[in-house]
């Protein structure tokens, strides 16, 4: 009886310990020498790669944002602002989501086909807008001119960054609400025109929050 009882309090000690040890490695240490690693090598992607301007942070290289008026009264949605480079669309999740544009609470895809009704209308009404808005004087935009991430949302409905496609259909619209011209504002695209990660990976990219922040340094310059 004296060895069982023993023998238990011995085996409930040495449970004990495992426990307090691998709770001070798995809980304490590792994370934080896994904080200290990327805070000291990684500080930026750490933080959430943080995009400051004016001194104040304005967003994230990593998720996109929308550039809107405000609401105007009796809308439901808000319109674009469009002096500014505009972003895919965010129709993420679809009317029953909270995320309507950009809101960080969800995201994803619709997982909608591509011959469902509700995704073509969407596609067409997202290609009209598009055509109108960046149609300004002696610059006309044309329905095949639009290119596919201009009227549809990536798989998040996060994705703060479009192709030089879409951001060079934008230029003439956004040179004219600036009073820019468009050789001007088409060199700001390509100066922040990313190339594929390592030379192979992924799509040639736009980020459209970077993109705003020198087409902003540039009107104010033009003043």
């Amino acid at each position: 009886m004296n060895n069982s009882v023993t023998n238990t309090a011995r085996l409930l000690g040495a449970g004990l310990r495992a426990l307090l040890l691998l709770t001070l490695v798995t809980g304490v240490l590792y994370p934080l020498a896994v904080t200290g690693i990327a805070q000291g090598l990684f500080h930026e992607k750490a933080n959430g790669s943080e995009v400051v301007a004016d001194g104040r942070v304005v967003g994230s290289s990593l998720i996109g944002q929308s550039y809107d008026l405000p609401p105007a009264k009796g809308r439901q949605t808000p319109e674009a602002d469009l002096r500014w480079f505009q972003g895919r669309p965010a129709n993420g999740l679809g009317a029953n989501s909270v995320n309507t544009r950009y809101e960080l609470l969800l995201s994803g895809a619709t997982n909608l086909s591509a011959d469902n009704e509700e995704l073509i209308r969407q596609v067409e009404a997202a290609r009209a807008a598009v055509v109108e808005d960046n149609s300004v004087p002696g610059w006309t935009v044309e329905p095949s001119d639009v290119p596919a991430d201009a009227v549809t949302s990536s798989g998040s409905g996060l994705d703060p960054d479009i192709s030089p496609a879409y951001a060079r259909l934008q230029v003439h619209r956004v040179a004219a609400r600036n009073g820019l011209s468009a050789a001007r504002v088409e060199r700001l695209v390509e100066d922040h025109t990313e190339g594929r990660t390592l030379g192979f990976l992924g799509e040639p990219r736009v980020n459209v929050l970077e993109l705003n922040i020198a087409l902003k340094n540039l009107v104010a310059a033009k003043r």
